[in-house]
Parts: C-alpha cells; sequence; structure tokens
C-alpha cells in the first residue's frame, strides 16, 4: 500500500525579527523556500495561530505553515490546521532544526521521539500521536563545534559563516527532494538526502 503523501508541512522557528536569523529558526527558513518553490505567500491566519501559505502540486492543495506563537507552542497550530483539513499525522512534515546532527548534515525520519526538542514535544502532544514525518537540519552542537555557550544560548544565537553555508547547502537538498515527499516517495527522498550526508 502507498503511504500517504505529504499535504501540511509545519516550519518551526520563533516568532519576531529578534529571532529570525537564530539556529532555532532553521525550519522557518526551510518553509519559506518551500512556499516559494509552491507560489504560495504567507499570511497570518489567527484562527490557527499560524502564517500559511496555500499552494498546489499535482491538482492536490498543499499547506505551508509557520506557527505564530513561541517554539513551545507549536502544536496548538500544528493540531487546528492538522484537524481543519482532516489529515493524518502520516500527512504532516515538521521541518526542525537537530543538535545531534552537524551543518550540512539532514535526516528524514518518520516517528520517534522528541529529543528535548520543545516543537516537537508539544506537536506530538497535540497530534496524540508521534507518527508524523521530521526533516531534521543539522545544526550541530555547541560541545562538538567547540563553543562554551549552552544549549538554550547557542539555538538562540545566529549561526557563524561555516555552519550557515552547511545549513544553506541542506535547504538547497530539502527543496530539491520536496517533490518526492509530495509524491508519497518516501524511500526515494531518503535514499537521495541521506546519500549526500555521506558525500
Amino acid at each position: 500500500m502507498t503511504p500517504p503523501a505529504i499535504r501540511l508541512i509545519i516550519g518551526l522557528g520563533n516568532p519576531g525579527p529578534q529571532y529570525e536569523t537564530t539556529r532555532h529558526n532553521a525550519g522557518f527558513w526551510l518553509a519559506d523556500h518551500l512556499a516559494d518553490d509552491l507560489k504560495a505567500g504567507f499570511s497570518l491566519d489567527k484562527a490557527f495561530s499560524a502564517w500559511v501559505a496555500k499552494g498546489r502540486f499535482d491538482g492536490e492543495a498543499i499547506i505551508v505553515a509557520k506557527p505564530s506563537t513561541f517554539m513551545n507552542r507549536s502544536g496548538q497550530a500544528a493540531g487546528a490546521l492538522m484537524r481543519f483539513y482532516k489529515l493524518l499525522p502520516e500527512q504532516v512534515l515538521v521541518l526542525h532544526d537537530e543538535l545531534d546532527l552537524m551543518p550540512g548534515q539532514v535526516k528524514l525520519k518518520q516517528g520517534g521521539g522528541h529529543a528535548g526538542h520543545n516543537g516537537l514535544r508539544d506537536i506530538q502532544a497535540a497530534f496524540s500521536s508521534p507518527d508524523f514525518w521530521r526533516l531534521r537540519i543539522g545544526i550541530g552542537h555547541p560541545r562538538t563545534l567547540g563553543l562554551a555557550q549552552d544549549v538554550a544560548a547557542f539555538v538562540l544565537n545566529s549561526p557563524r559563516k561555516d555552519e550557515l553555508d552547511g545549513i544553506v547547502q541542506v535547504i538547497d537538498r530539502c527543496r530539491a527532494v520536496a517533490p518526492a515527499l509530495l509524491r508519497g516517495e518516501f524511500q526515494q527522498a531518503t535514499s537521495q538526502l541521506h546519500e549526500a550526508n555521506r558525500a
């Protein structure tokens, strides 16, 4: 049986200009590009507590959203959107920063824990299910990058130039596999993404 294709994409980040360039907003960065690729513009929809962009792919409606709440309340928007559009968790893709992957690395996975990520934790609670898909965008960890910052300060600061270059490359790779995800071709998308991690 073909798995259901992605119909709702949620980028994670914090609202406000002071957070725009921070590592924790990598999910927002990718969401902006995916909306552009779908020729869809964001507008604030207070009913969903999110900026929402509506596009089409192969004749199907695709929603890209960025919660307007802070990261730890991301489930408010995600849950409202999933219920309104009558989607399964398996049709939702969450884009988020990942401490356990270095800049330049990315992983696609379905299900699993939240590994202390407050946005994922809140979405999992709102869905009553961990079965949504995640695109984990590597930002590195302060220890592995040789920084003395604690994790909270690290994610709320901007990446250094070499780290940013790696994150930008990942965003381009994610954009390249987005059509496969929107067709439900998860195996193809996974192998294409993970192959480049080894390159």
